[in-house]
């Protein structure tokens, strides 16, 4: 199974995850044509795609999402609130709606040789998923937009081979930079985003020997760095109450508007 970010940040994302069989996306946060471009430097093909997987309607998700699901018809997965705020208030354009399909939190489905589980996460959206996606034995993880972990969180993140994990901001950079305080609220609440901070500690409960890779993805523009947000993850994971230390796993940065290094697990 491979595992890729094409675009991860607040201005879009979009993750391919992949088989020898089956081709799917998570989420399309970026333009049509910047996902065909991705997916030419991996090899693949739009047209190739089984599904795109949609987290939530924000546009930094969905942003391609008419465009390739109108002039390739992919099959689109999303939760019924999520599908019902994009389809009423017109987000995509016209989309023919029998492409959609429904997903539910804790129910698994299947695309091809490829095993779905949608699981709830806290984000200021209609009815937001993050998804694990297992291939055989192997399992890899996108959860971003999360507004705050919990035992269910934690539980939904174990035993995976990859996981690209939300590592949005840096707590002092937000507080004080030039966001409008409604904004830094909404960021540091429990329906906003995973700090540096804590996507480490997180990191810290699902960590284990077999883990292959970690990419931290959704950096934040104004309010994060990428080597702090490794320092600080890092720092997190080695302080933290488990057997790790930070660089015991190799971490990578999700970029913004390019792929990453592709993961084989």
């Amino acid at each position: 199974m491979n595992f890729c970010s094409i675009a991860s940040g607040s201005s879009g994302n979009c993750i391919f995850v992949g088989t020898d069989q089956t081709s799917v996306l998570i989420d399309a946060g970026i333009s049509g044509k910047k996902v065909a471009e991705g997916l030419k430097e991996l090899d693949r093909k739009p047209e190739e795609l089984d599904a795109i997987l949609i987290t939530h309607e924000h546009s930094d998700h969905i942003k391609g999402l008419g465009v390739l699901a109108r002039k390739y018809g992919i099959p689109v997965y999303c939760s019924p609130g999520t599908k019902e705020t994009m389809l009423s208030g017109n987000m995509l354009g016209k989309v023919d709606e029998s492409l959609f399909h429904d997903v539910l939190p804790d129910k698994y489905f299947q695309i091809g040789d490829l095993e779905v589980l949608p699981f709830r996460v806290s984000h200021d959206a209609a009815d937001p998923v993050a998804y694990r996606l297992c291939h055989e034995e192997k399992c890899v993880a996108v959860a971003t937009d999360l507004g705050y972990y919990d035992d269910y969180i934690i539980e939904h993140l174990q035993k995976l081979d990859a996981v690209l994990i939300e590592s949005n901001h840096d707590i002092n950079m937000l507080q004080v930079g030039r966001y409008p305080y409604y904004l830094k609220q909404r960021i540091l609440g429990l329906k906003g985003h995973l700090s540096n901070d804590n996507a480490g500690r997180l990191l810290g409960e699902i960590l284990h020997d077999d883990m292959k890779a970690v990419m931290l993805g959704h950096l934040s523009l104004e309010n994060n760095l990428e080597d702090l947000a490794l320092m600080t993850v890092s720092a997190e994971i080695t302080l933290g109450d488990n057997p790790f230390k930070g660089d015991d796993f190799p971490i990578q940065i999700a970029g913004r508007d390019h792929p990453s290094q592709m993961i084989a697990v």
